[in-house]
C-alpha cells in the first residue's frame, strides 16, 4: 500500500511533477521494474571484528563495494538518526529552506553541489528525484543550538561522525596495507576534516521506470559509507550487469570513490551506481564521504599529480559546461 504523501514537504518541482504523473496514471499499476537488474547474493560481506585482508582486497579489486558487519555503531544510534531525518524532511519545503542554513545546506533535484554546498543549476531534463541535507562534520559546532530539533540532530550526528571517522580510518588503513602504500604519504590520503554526511530522501514516484533518484555516477570520494533504510533502490554495475543492493538490517555498505581508484593505480574500482525511485514508499539513506587532506597530492602511475581541489574544480567545470561529470579521465596520463 502506498504511503500517504505530505506534498507540502516536497520541493515545488516535485509537487508539480507528481500531480502531473497522477493525472496521467493509467499505466502506474502495470509498469514493471526494469528487467536488467539481477539479485545481489554475491556482494562481498566483511566482518570488522575479524577482518580478512585477502577478502578485502578481492572486494576492492573486483567490486569496488562491500558490506560491513560488526561495525560497532550502536543500532539505537542508527535508528534514531534515521527517525530524526524523516521528521526533518517531513517539514514543509519553505520551513526546510529557512531552517537548513550554514553549515547545513539543503538541496533537491541534483546531488552536484559547489564546495559551499549550493546546488549547481541543472536543466529540467536532468532533475533527480531526490532531496537532501549536506552536513560538513567539522562545522557541527556552528549548528543552531537554540533550536531543539536541530540540537538533538546535531548531538546524534556528532556521535555518528566519530564512528564513521573510526571506520573510514580503519578500512583505509587496511586497504593501504594491501596496496603497500608509503605510510607517511597514505596518512594524507584520507582526512577526518574533510568528512561530511549527506542525508537523502527519495520521494515516492509512480513512474518508477522513468524517474531516477540519482542517475548513474561514481563518487568523487576516497570512501563512502552508506546507512540505508529497508526500502531498496541502490543498484551497482558489475560485469555489465546492474545488481540490486538489497537492504540488510544493521549492515553498512562501503563503496570506493574516484580518489581511491587513483590512489591504487586503478587496481581498485570506483564503482558505478544509481538509485531507483519506489512507486509506493519514500526511501531514506545517510551517507558519509571522506576525502584526502587539503593540499595532498595524489601520486599515481596512471594519472598526472593532482589534489582533490584540482579534481573538484574540473568536475564543477564539466558539470556546468557539459552537464555531466567526466571524472578521472581528465587526469589520465597520455598514452
Amino acid at each position: 500500500m502506498s504511503e500517504i504523501l505530505n506534498l507540502k514537504s516536497y520541493p515545488p518541482v516535485f509537487r508539480q511533477q507528481y500531480i502531473g504523473i497522477q493525472q496521467n496514471s493509467g499505466l502506474d499499476d502495470t509498469t514493471k521494474q526494469i528487467q536488467e537488474v539481477v539479485n545481489d547474493d554475491t556482494i562481498p560481506v566483511l566482518d570488522l571484528q575479524c577482518l580478512d585482508l585477502g577478502k578485502l582486497q578481492e572486494a576492492c579489486e573486483d567490486w569496488g563495494l562491500f558490506r560491513l558487519v560488526n561495525h560497532g555503531i550502536p543500532l539505537t544510534l542508527m535508528s534514531q538518526l534515521r527517525d530524526h531525518s524523516r521528521n526533518l524532511f517531513s517539514l514543509t519545503f519553505e520551513s526546510k529552506q529557512e531552517l537548513f542554513t550554514n553549515p547545513l545546506s539543503y538541496f533537491w533535484g541534483t546531488t552536484a553541489l559547489t564546495p559551499t554546498g549550493a546546488a549547481l543549476s541543472i536543466g529540467p531534463q536532468n532533475i533527480n528525484w531526490v532531496e537532501g541535507l549536506n552536513i560538513p562534520l567539522s562545522q557541527l559546532s556552528l549548528f543552531q543550538k537554540e533550536n531543539e530539533t536541530l540540537g538533538s540532530f546535531r548531538a546524534l550526528l556528532e556521535e555518528y561522525g566519530r564512528h564513521l571517522e573510526r571506520l573510514a580510518t580503519t578500512m583505509f588503513g587496511a586497504m593501504a596495507k594491501n596496496l603497500h602504500l608509503d605510510p607517511e604519504l597514505s596518512k594524507t590520503y584520507i582526512s577526518e576534516s574533510t568528512g561530511f554526511v549527506r542525508v537523502y530522501r527519495y520521494p515516492q514516484c509512480s513512474m518508477e521506470n522513468e524517474a531516477w533518484g540519482i542517475k548513474v555516477h561514481t563518487d568523487s570520494s576516497v570512501l563512502s559509507i552508506l546507512n540505508q533504510d529497508q526500502v531498496g533502490g541502490l543498484q551497482v554495475l558489475k560485469d555489465d550487469n546492474w545488481l540490486q543492493v538489497e537492504p540488510i538490517p544493521d549492515t553498512l555498505v562501503f563503496n570506493l570513490g574516484d580518489m581511491m581508484q587513483a590512489i591504487s593505480d586503478d587496481k581498485y574500482k570506483s564503482v558505478k551506481h544509481r538509485v531507483k525511485v519506489n512507486k509506493e514508499k519514500e526511501r531514506f539513506s545517510i551517507c558519509y564521504f571522506v576525502f584526502p587532506a587539503e593540499g595532498s597530492v595524489i601520486q599515481s602511475s596512471k594519472y598526472r599529480p593532482f589534489t582533490y581541489s584540482d579534481f573538484q574544480a574540473q568536475v564543477q567545470q564539466d558539470v556546468k559546461t557539459l552537464g555531466f561529470k567526466v571524472g578521472l579521465e581528465r587526469f589520465k596520463v597520455a598514452g
